[in-house]
């Protein structure tokens, strides 16, 4: 049975597994002082063109915000996001436990809007409340949709003109950058405080890269990482993960192939009058069913399941990876059409 719970199942994306392997025997320093880190890194810094970024390498996404976020606020500051937010819904209170709130409107097809921004800062007035001081975005959204670089740069306005940080969680940025009028990671660099490109769900073993824009935000991190539990000791092994990924078109290549295999999917829910939950492009599909459709295919495929929506009908996921064979997306479609 065929899994599409999820887009890490698999390992690693073979030309990833091969630059582990044949660096595998090599001595280097710990802790992401190594040369595949810093490699991985000017690779990093010339995409984004801003050579005075810092670039920092961390094991899975939830650490990575925890560990972030927790840096960025004092004890008293909140965090914004939408109610779907990954912070706010799949990191088992994380920000919470560091003593940080997360604040929430109804998200607007999986995104965060201006308008929800504004609201939430004025029902947080004064010292009596926590103080927003972050808002919180995924690029792809956890509901498969995704930021224009028109939205994100009037995300950015407006958090500048209101003195808060943006910060994007890029778990699967590669999903987006390959679509047209989303934004490139150069001009994502230009529209946020800081970003991570998601390395565990885009075909990397495991690993998340942390890219901190603002001057303001870099002293002493490697601190805030080491105290967290977020440094490895075998940090190459990011290094040569992430240089892999993003020395060519890698990375980008995975974003388009799982894409390509959930617009496949995607299509035949459409053609027999099935509208999604949240309109998606890209590798994350939400669609609500009756019941006995859903048992009819989990006889040949495994998804999630999100929501009840009522006695006869739930919410599923369907979740494409770079590992997903055409075969499997073209036999779940034709599964889709006898239904």
């Amino acid at each position: 049975m065929y899994s599409f719970l999820n887009d890490y199942s698999e390992g690693a994306h073979p030309l990833v597994l091969d630059a582990l392997i044949h660096t595998n025997s090599e001595q280097t320093v710990g802790y992401g002082c190594d040369v595949y880190c810093q490699k991985a890194k000017e690779v990093i810094l010339k995409r984004i063109q801003n050579q005075n970024a810092d670039v920092h390498f961390l094991v899975g996404g939830t650490q990575t915000n925890m560990t972030f976020i927790s840096y960025v606020l004092r004890d008293y500051q909140a965090v914004i996001a939408s109610d779907e937010g990954h912070i706010n819904v799949h990191e088992t209170g994380s920000i919470e436990a560091t003593g940080h709130k997360v604040i929430t409107k109804p998200h607007q097809e999986g995104k965060i809007t201006v308008e929800m921004i504004q609201a939430l800062l004025s029902e947080h007035t004064d010292e009596h409340m926590v103080q927003p001081v972050m808002v919180y975005i995924s690029q792809t959204t956890e509901l498969g949709s995704y930021y224009t670089l028109k939205e994100l740069q009037t995300l950015y306005a407006f958090t500048r003109e209101k003195g808060l940080y943006l910060f994007l969680d890029g778990a699967r940025l590669g999903s987006s950058l390959v679509l047209e009028d989303a934004p490139n990671m150069a001009e994502i660099a230009a529209n946020v405080d800081a970003f991570y490109i998601g390395g565990t769900k885009m075909g990397a073993m495991f690993g998340e890269a942390l890219v901190i824009i603002n001057d303001n935000l870099k002293k002493d991190f490697r601190f805030q990482m080491k105290q967290k539990g977020a440094m490895l000791a075998k940090g190459r092994l990011l290094g040569v993960q992430f240089y892999a990924l993003l020395k060519d078109s890698l990375y980008e290549d995975i974003g388009r192939h799982e894409n390509e295999m959930a617009m496949i999917i995607k299509q035949a829910f459409e053609e027999k009058g099935y509208s999604l939950y949240v309109p998606s492009f890209t590798n994350q599909i939400f669609v609500d069913l009756d019941s006995n459709i859903i048992q009819a295919i989990e006889k040949e495929f495994m998804v999630t399941h999100i929501k009840k929506i009522n006695e006869k009908k739930e919410r599923i996921r369907i979740v494409t990876s770079w590992a997903t064979p055409v075969e499997e997306a073209t036999k779940f479609a034709e599964l889709i059409r006898t239904l």
